[in-house]
């Protein structure tokens, strides 16, 4: 009788702590329509604003344990490369909800903070509990394997890629594989020298997104390393001209951030150039 009325007291205290914890983090009504209120303020302050993060910062103090309020403070941040102080905020909101939050702080760290090694493992942990659903247009796989493309773990980055693609023909089929996850298996390619595959890669990205500047710019590449020179020419002055009429990686998010191995203009410059010189030189 006496270990059953020990562990009743146990029970009865822990039921207790548990009840205290919950009340904690419970609002009444009138905070609760507080929070609500300094939110709407917020969402209708300038995005990038001081005034938004204090309208924030208010509702936070009534409940810290709002994941989404901890996101839209640390969101802005970042957009804004002010990544020393928006990511503790991300970090927050994954305290708080970590299957909610856990792959936007991944794909944070991946294309924002380039923080890839930190997002490898971010991806891992989204993986285990959500799957391998992705975000953004792409799954888990596609940004894992850009990671590792990133630490130049080129055979890791071909598997995930891989995996991705993979993924798109079982389920779409395989006329629905995203440009993008082509382009980057082309990227691949050709870091490990494999040209005629990257070019077969890139040469699928293009027939979905003809004007793609930065496919045109790598195939001219690997053109030129199998002594195409000619070829190359032809698809980089392509490329060049793409590239001024503002067709690029059009990823929702390069309007913030330069995504990996994305061309600029002068690059064009640079590579046309030289293309140009070497075969003048032949006809000399």
């Amino acid at each position: 009788m006496k270990h059953i009325a020990l562990l009743l007291c146990i029970c009865f205290a822990l039921n207790n702590i548990a009840l205290g914890q919950k009340t904690a983090h419970m609002l009444s009504f009138k905070d609760s329509l507080k929070a609500d209120a300094y939110w709407d303020s917020a969402d209708r302050s300038p995005l990038h604003s001081q005034k938004r993060q204090r309208y924030l910062d208010s509702a936070l103090a009534l409940t810290p344990q709002r994941a989404f309020f901890w996101q839209q403070k640390a969101m802005p941040l970042c957009k804004q490369k002010k990544y020393e102080i928006g990511m503790p905020y991300l970090d927050s909101a994954v305290k708080y909800d970590k299957r909610e939050y856990i792959d936007y702080r991944a794909f944070m760290k991946c294309i924002f903070q380039k923080n890839y090694g930190s997002a490898i493992a971010d991806f891992n942990t989204a993986r285990r509990i959500n799957g391998n659903i992705g975000l953004m247009d792409h799954s888990y796989d596609f940004y894992t394997g850009l990671c590792y493309l990133q630490l130049d773990r080129f055979d890791s980055a071909e598997y995930y890629i891989g995996q991705s693609i993979n993924g798109q023909k079982k389920s779409l089929g395989d006329n629905w594989v995203h440009y993008m996850d082509l382009f980057y298996m082309g990227v691949v390619e050709y870091e490990k020298g494999n040209y005629a595959g990257a070019i077969e890669n890139f040469d699928a990205s293009l027939k979905q997104y003809k004007n793609f500047s930065d496919a045109k710019y790598y195939k001219a590449i690997c053109l030129s390393r199998l002594n195409k020179k000619e070829a190359a020419l032809k698809i980089a002055l392509e490329g060049m001209q793409d590239i001024k009429d503002g067709y690029t990686i059009n990823e929702d998010n390069s309007f913030y951030e330069e995504y990996p191995y994305q061309v600029r203009k002068y690059f064009f410059d640079n590579q046309v150039a030289a293309l140009q010189s070497v075969l003048k030189g032949k006809k000399g």
